[in-house]
């Protein structure tokens, strides 16, 4: 008798992320997956890479390649700059602001010329990488200009007589001032983008759903920082009103009976300011921890 063994694979259905394979994104990105305890091993030398415990694959890419392989459904959702995105002008939808890898688009010229205002650029030669978002505000402002397009060292354009201005990313400023360039108009923020493939299956987007539970649980507890204290009871109601805690704080009772125990948590930019004030209404063994995830 000759018996048929059917083999039967299992189909586990993961969700694939596309990366920027380098640079400061890259790590900002990373950064983010580890804390929401999502472990990527491997090398990001290796072009697809499987999460550990999370179902999960990285595509390693050029950032410029995101906006396109998420737009076509090769990867389910991406990582990238909300500069290449709207410069790539690809039909994705954008999921989350991720809040992180900030910078701005700016027109910025060399440091010397007396600038009075856009009508500058009237006529003038304008290097950039970005070209779609740059005919785009010259166009708004009515402004003919000619935009030579350039990969890399754009800041370079104007001391070697390649360009009269440049249009680029700007974060801290300092490649602007090493180039004796200046910023003169801001023209778009931008920030990471989570952008999802507009015709995910619903069991991926499932998947997305427990990615995005966990990356707001890392974000909410981003500069926030949990305070015990103990409090003189006398002084309880006072102290309560100056804590802007999510909610209520918490009150626990001491062995002391004009004691009790102060939870709550702080923004750390007013954290000191606040800090301040509990002490001069008598609160004491203040205790400061730092929080890893938040769930509201």
């Amino acid at each position: 008798m000759l018996y048929l063994c059917t083999v039967l694979s299992i189909y586990i259905m993961v969700i694939r992320i596309a990366v920027q394979s380098k640079g400061r994104l890259f790590e900002d990105t990373m950064h983010l997956l580890a804390e929401a305890d999502i472990k990527v091993g491997g090398s990001k030398r290796t072009l697809l890479v499987g999460a550990q415990n999370f179902p999960l694959e990285v595509l390693y890419l050029r950032d410029d390649d995101i906006p396109q392989s998420v737009a076509t459904g090769v990867a389910d959702i991406g990582v990238v700059g909300e500069n290449e995105f709207v410069e790539r002008g690809a039909e994705a939808d954008i999921v989350s602001r991720l809040g992180f890898s900030r910078c701005r688009l700016s027109l910025a010229i060399p440091k010397d010329i007396d600038y009075q205002g856009l009508e500058w650029f009237e006529g003038k030669k304008i290097a950039t990488s970005y070209p779609v978002i740059l005919q785009r505000f010259l166009d708004d402002h009515h402004i003919h200009a000619e935009i030579h397009v350039i990969t890399g060292s754009v800041e370079i354009s104007p001391g070697i007589g390649l360009a009269d201005a440049i249009f680029d990313i700007v974060s801290s400023g300092s490649t602007l001032v090493s180039n004796n360039l200046r910023e003169v108009e801001v023209v778009m923020q931008s920030e990471a983008l989570l952008i999802g493939y507009p015709k995910m299956e619903q069991e991926k987007r499932a998947i997305l759903e427990q990615m995005l539970f966990r990356f707001e649980a890392v974000r909410q507890a981003e500069d926030k920082k949990y305070v015990r204290m103990n409090a003189p009871k006398a002084r309880l109601q006072d102290i309560i009103n100056v804590l802007p805690g999510l909610k209520s704080p918490t009150v626990i009772p001491l062995a002391d009976d004009e004691w009790c125990s102060v939870h709550t948590v702080l923004d750390e930019h007013r954290f000191w300011e606040i800090i301040g004030q509990l002490k001069e209404l008598g609160a004491q063994g203040i205790l400061v921890t730092p929080i890893e995830k938040m769930i509201l």
